[in-house]
């Protein structure tokens, strides 16, 4: 089985290479793990600590935004064959341990699309982002029709099958509802497993502001009028 971990980067030169550093080199059920990072239009050195690591390193010419910039890291898990993926935040914020918790799930074909959900235990979480969360996950269900606890969580696997049977259109925050609703409409098994998130102060300074929450909301019903 081939696991590609897909990162998102925009201005991540203070801790990406940790981050990559931190990476399982083994998972039990995996045989290869390629890592590839997007880098979305950086305006610091963040591609040369890339290139400082054993990651593969795609690069937009501008800052698109972190839908665009995951959605190309997963086209990239397709062309090298990639059995799941899984999308890992730059930031430092996820657990790297959980990465094998996530796919199990996939591994043993129960699930094709899982999400790392960060409200089953909620500890560390400020309370403005678990309300903006509930909110923005009613919006994701009344979309959807699927009640997930944590639909902004950038921490999710992907079946193979999950990989070739979504497509997306969305640029920004909003794509992270956008990955449920798709699933959702070509019926795929969505399941959630608890992470561990690490808050401290660099990755609380990298969250979506409320008029991010606002703006994902306007998105998103947008689409859905405009199919």
């Amino acid at each position: 089985m081939h696991l590609a971990i897909v990162i998102p980067v925009y201005n991540e030169s203070a801790v990406i290479k940790k981050v990559i550093a931190g990476l399982p080199k083994k998972i039990k059920g995996i045989n290869q793990i390629s890592v590839l990072t997007v880098d979305d239009g950086s305006t610091d050195n963040s591609a040369s600590q890339i290139n400082s690591t054993q990651a593969i390193l795609i690069s937009h010419p501008a800052n698109l935004g972190v839908g665009c910039a995951t959605a190309t890291g997963l086209e990239a898990a397709k062309r090298i064959g990639a059995d799941i993926a899984v999308t890992f935040d730059g930031d430092g914020q996820h657990n790297p341990s959980d990465i094998s918790k996530v796919i199990t799930p996939i591994l043993n074909k129960k699930a094709d699309l899982v999400i790392g959900t960060r409200l089953i235990n909620a500890q560390g979480m400020p309370l403005y982002k678990k309300i903006g969360n509930f909110g923005l996950n009613f919006i994701t269900f009344l979309l959807s029709r699927k009640w997930t606890s944590d639909s902004q969580s950038g921490f999710k696997a992907f079946s193979k099958n999950a990989l070739w049977k979504m497509e997306f259109a969305t640029a920004g925050y909003e794509f992270c509802s956008e990955i449920i609703i798709e699933a959702a409409h070509n019926k795929l098994k969505i399941s959630e497993v608890p992470i561990k998130v690490i808050y401290n102060h660099y990755s609380k300074k990298k969250g979506q502001p409320f008029f991010n929450g606002v703006n994902i909301v306007v998105k998103l019903i947008f689409k859905k009028i405009t199919g």
